[in-house]
């Protein structure tokens, strides 16, 4: 059986401000919501927007986007910011989750569909199977349809070999073979603070992977995001959003991080929404093509206007 980790020691640390007047979530349509989590329910599914609280569901729901969360519900890593279960995943998989990922797809007629998974460092191809399955399936259910992968660094260790980079672009290759609209994996935050925030990843390992993307597949456009709030400061994210243009990223989401719970890091600055404006503006002077920035923004949000 899997098995979740333990409470961490972040719980005995309190917020150090209480929630800005402009952090105003958009509940969205309920019935919508409550249309989806049924869904979910039902075919035993799990979509991140759902896993992750993320607080504009309702809207995506709405515009016809969702993410699903393939691969269990239980992560490899321990990232202190997420609000996915960590642990020791089931190591036999579900054979017929990509299918009811598809059924669900086309019983929601969805038009755009972001598909991301939890770490599975304890597969052989760290999930990357996972992911074509799963494409395959929704192609075959909606052929029509634009699917946009959000993926782990398919790193799983940290030796720096040239075995160890090999296999994370073998991995990567073999989800880029089936040709999603966009290629996406998330830095979260700068690299000062990736061991803290991000157990398990690193920056480099990231940024190889989006670089690997642009080399493998150059016509498909790569997207990354970052959390803002974590302790960075304003030099720390355009140094970063400099790293992610020298890989070649064109797409690029900065969100207000929000503390899930007490057992998560908690929040050290909320930045204001003429900083999100401001960076956003930075971020286009720099050549990214697709800037989504503000509060309340998240990795697939809007990600069907990409």
């Amino acid at each position: 059986m899997p098995t979740t980790s333990k409470k961490s020691s972040f719980s005995s640390i309190a917020p150090k401000e209480r929630l800005p007047k402009w952090i105003r979530p958009s509940i969205g349509k309920v019935s919508q919501i409550e249309e989806v989590q049924r869904l979910i329910k039902k075919h035993n599914l799990h979509t991140i927007c759902e896993e992750g609280r993320c607080p504009n569901r309702g809207e995506c729901y709405a515009s016809g986007t969702a993410t699903f969360l393939i691969g269990g519900s239980i992560c490899t890593r321990s990232c202190s910011f997420c609000q996915v279960d960590k642990g020791k995943p089931s190591p036999v998989l579900d054979k017929y989750e990509a299918q009811r990922v598809a059924e669900a797809v086309k019983y929601l007629n969805l038009n755009y569909v972001v598909i991301t998974s939890v770490a599975r460092d304890d597969l052989p191809d760290h999930g990357a199977s996972l992911f074509t399955e799963t494409i395959k399936e929704i192609r075959k259910e909606s052929p029509l349809i634009s699917i946009e992968v959000l993926t782990p660094d398919f790193w799983g260790g940290s030796k720096e070999t040239s075995a160890s980079l090999k296999n994370q672009r073998d991995r990567l290759a073999k989800v880029l073979s089936e040709n999603p609209v966009c290629f996406n994996h998330n830095l979260e935050t700068v690299e000062r603070l990736q061991k803290v925030v991000r157990r398990g990843a690193t920056y480099n390992h990231s940024l190889q992977l989006l670089k690997s993307a642009k080399e493998l597949a150059p016509h498909i456009p790569t997207k990354s995001g970052l959390m803002l709030g974590l302790g960075e400061n304003k030099g720390e994210i355009i140094q970063t959003l400099k790293d992610l243009r020298v890989v070649g990223c064109q797409y690029l989401t900065l969100g207000q991080y929000l503390r899930p719970s007490l057992a998560h890091i908690p929040v050290a600055h909320y930045w204001e929404p003429e900083d999100f404006d401001n960076f956003a503006n930075t971020a286009r002077e720099l050549g990214f093509k697709k800037v989504n920035s503000g509060p309340l923004v998240r990795s697939s949000y809007h990600a069907s206007s990409d």
